[in-house]
């Protein structure tokens, strides 16, 4: 069982002002900047090819190969966004990485710069979270004072600019071509692909989209090697990343640990499920993957096992919720976050997710009848594939998997006349916060 974390990005949290470029430097920050500025750039995209490095935004695309997918250079501009819109419920691993170490991205994205030979790049923050916005601010002049940003690099005649930009507060814009058009000043929504980003992307030109712990990771790849990374994680789930654990457990947070570790071997490390309870179900990538349950705690947490036990890892955002909880409850909430969100640009999506709400309404308040499961699964099934974006796609994740794993639920509050946790229709849960 792997008892122990695999502390990198979070080594110093607790250090006094971890989030300065004093502390950072201390820590040995910007030695893999020297070090990458004296490598061919063309070797640092197999380096980072080699370590098996897959985005950390959700979908796991290989980050190296991503990169390679950029045109020969054609003399104009090319560019580099990071994608700090963090916005699903559950999702909480990239704010605190840019408020206690923002060094880590800021260190990473210069790398990536100078290996994919742009010289403007982009970090786009979700607008809500203004002292990240501040605190990325702050960093970035921090290392343009001390010569890591700017004209003329360290002395190597590499020029870069970065650019922290704050959205208005749309999840949508977490679709990377939602992002590229929020970024160009137009309304935030996906766009028609192909083309990819890779040959048109901002402002129509070559562009690479990363994610946050993506390109953070890439300084210690460069410091200690695509074979030290390789050593932790599996197979084809290389590397560390941050397993947010919330919900009711006992000690919820970020818990950075090689890929392939499992929720049983998390929760004890988190002190279990809050006391007196027990694991009821609970997300392995935020509110837009299927539901798991009890029967997959032994799980390995990679893309390969994840998505062979009918799940995603996603961004490995953990939401645990004990027996006090009513999934159909829990389920319309998540699925009002989505309808609330849809950018209304395809029909499946826009009035999917709006029926979807009005359904489970009606089941969550026990009224209407069994055949509405069956309703359900029939809106998902047109929705899912047949969307713009993946947001479609996530909004049906839960409803599926919580008919098929708590169908008896449902029914529950049919012949309830509703909800069976409602303690004045029940004494099952007396006195428990539901």
């Amino acid at each position: 069982m792997a008892t122990t974390l695999t502390p990198v990005l979070s080594a110093f949290w607790d250090d006094r002002k971890s989030w300065t470029l004093e502390t950072y430097e201390r820590n040995g920050g910007y030695a893999a900047l020297r070090k990458a500025l004296a490598m061919d750039p063309a070797d640092l995209v197999t380096l980072v090819k080699d370590s098996g490095l897959r985005g950390r935004g959700g979908a796991g695309f290989p980050t190296g190969l991503k990169w390679s997918f950029l045109p020969k250079p054609d003399g104009g501009p090319r560019y580099l966004v990071v994608n700090a819109d963090e916005s699903e419920p559950g999702t909480c691993k990239d704010v605190p990485l840019m408020m206690a170490t923002p060094q880590f991205l800021i260190e990473g994205v210069i790398i990536t710069s100078y290996a994919i030979g742009c010289h403007k790049a982009f970090i786009y923050v979700r607008g809500e979270v203004v002292h990240v916005y501040r605190r990325l601010l702050a960093a970035v002049e921090e290392a343009r004072a001390k010569g890591y940003l700017g004209d003329n690099i360290l002395g190597t005649g590499y020029d870069l600019d970065i650019v922290v930009h704050a959205g208005a507060g749309a999840y949508i814009c977490g679709e990377e071509t939602a992002l590229l058009d929020s970024l160009e000043g137009r309304r935030g929504q996906p766009r028609l692909k192909p083309p990819f980003p890779a040959v048109a992307g901002l402002y129509a030109r070559p562009t690479v989209v990363n994610n946050v712990e993506s390109i953070a990771s890439v300084p210690s790849i460069v410091s200690n090697g695509a074979d030290w990374f390789k050593g932790m994680g599996t197979e084809r789930s290389t590397g560390y990343g941050f397993f947010s654990l919330s919900g009711h457990v006992t000690r919820p947070g970020q818990y950075e640990a090689p890929l392939g570790i499992t929720l049983r071997e998390l929760l004890d490390m988190a002190g279990g499920v809050r006391g007196g309870h027990e694991l009821k179900f609970w997300t392995p990538g935020g509110s837009s993957t299927p539901l798991f349950t009890t029967e997959h705690l032994d799980t390995p947490l990679d893309f390969e096992s994840v998505g062979a036990a009918g799940s995603m890892l996603g961004t490995r955002a953990l939401q645990i919720f004990d027996e006090t909880t009513c999934v159909v409850r829990a389920v319309l909430r998540w699925t009002e976050f989505y309808k609330h969100e849809s950018c209304g640009k395809c029909t499946p999506c826009r009035e999917g997710t709006y029926w979807l709400v009005q359904v489970l309404k009606r089941l969550e308040e026990g009224n209407g009848s069994e055949a509405d499961l069956d309703k359900l699964l029939d809106i998902c099934d047109n929705i899912l594939g047949r969307s713009f974006c993946a947001l479609g796609d996530g909004a049906t994740s839960p409803i599926t998997s919580s008919i098929k794993y708590f169908r008896d639920e449902y029914v529950a509050h049919l012949t309830n006349g509703g909800c069976p946790f409602d303690p004045v229709r029940s004494t099952l849960f007396e006195g428990a916060a539901v």
